[in-house]
């Protein structure tokens, strides 16, 4: 039997993922990153794509369908870790917490095409602390690119602990899965129209006495907010709260989506007691198409989050 030769296959130039590990995800659905490489001292190239169905970034419909900026944000977050092990070295099980978090993107380049996106991230890392020559601290400024084009810009800082550090940081909430298990079941969301999103389960906003406030919701058992078991509500969960309260507050016919945000994480959010969202317009500082909002996250009396965020409706 004559077998035909196939052409052999370029393994160098096949298409794939990072390794879930690098951006901590537990899925390898929900990792959009594909590679990475150093291009300079401190400064690298991340490789991204973005699928044209997701089951919680949801597409948006403004005669053209469009991505959702957050899964812009989820991009940032899943880059931080990625370079921090394997361009800095961080060995896994070090914990990384977010501190800042500024972005801007022209929503024109969010539309869907007829594959999936195509995204570049020009990474420069500075003001970068280290201890025992691992970084413990760091500022990532990123330039975002589709098929070549830019479309928007960030500036993120984390810092990066030790797991002694983490455990004594975090104390009788350090055992991630006992805390985990404990969180209490989520209370009833508001209306999709108020919250702006079709899935009952993707709502993170809970009724509370009072206008402009509201109750965080944290389902543990979201698919993709809580992908895997952790001991704080995510900050992807109150960049979420953001969009939503944004909307709820003055409510929209279609969606409102956040073209640009700056936000700082003060402190962790706790799953043991509640926790406010807190929101008041704004001026939107950018066009007078969007609309601004100013976001606080406030637990036991404390600031625990913070955003100003501005808003496009589609």
């Amino acid at each position: 039997m004559l077998v035909k030769e196939r052409p052999a296959v370029d393994h160098r130039h096949l298409t794939t993922t990072v390794a879930r590990e690098y951006v901590h995800r537990a899925a390898l659905s929900e990792v959009f990153l594909t590679g990475w490489e150093a291009v300079g001292d401190d400064t690298f190239r991340v490789t991204a794509q973005w699928p044209r169905c997701h089951g919680f970034y949801e597409l948006y419909e403004s005669g053209q369908a469009s991505y959702d900026p957050l899964m812009l944000c989820e991009t940032f977050r899943q880059t931080f870790p990625l370079l921090s092990h394997a361009a800095y070295g961080v060995p896994f099980g070090h914990q990384l917490t977010w501190h800042h978090l500024r972005y801007t993107l022209d929503p024109r380049a969010m539309a869907l095409a007829a594959a999936p996106a195509e995204i570049e991230l020009r990474v420069s890392c500075s003001d970068i602390r280290r201890r025992r020559d691992l970084p413990t601290e760091m500022t990532m400024s990123v330039e975002v690119l589709r098929d070549g084009t830019p479309f928007a810009t960030a500036d993120t800082r984390f810092g990066i602990l030790t797991p002694a550090v983490y455990q004594r940081l975090r104390a009788s909430r350090g055992d991630v899965q006992r805390v985990f298990g404990a969180a209490p079941p989520p209370p009833p969301p508001i209306t999709r129209a108020s919250a702006g999103r079709s899935r009952r389960q993707d709502i993170v906003l809970a009724h509370a006495p009072g206008t402009g406030r509201w109750r965080l919701r944290a389902d543990t058992t979201h698919p993709v907010l809580f992908d895997h078991a952790v001991d704080h509500v995510p900050g992807m969960l109150l960049l979420e709260a953001v969009r939503q309260a944004g909307h709820a507050l003055r409510p929209a016919d279609g969606r409102r989506v956040p073209v640009s945000m700056e936000a700082v994480f003060h402190h962790y959010v706790e799953f043991d007691s509640a926790c406010w969202i807190e929101a008041q317009p704004v001026p939107a500082g950018i066009s007078e198409a969007l609309r601004g909002v100013r976001v606080d996250a406030v637990q036991e009396g404390r600031l625990m989050f913070s955003a100003t965020s501005a808003l496009a409706d589609l």
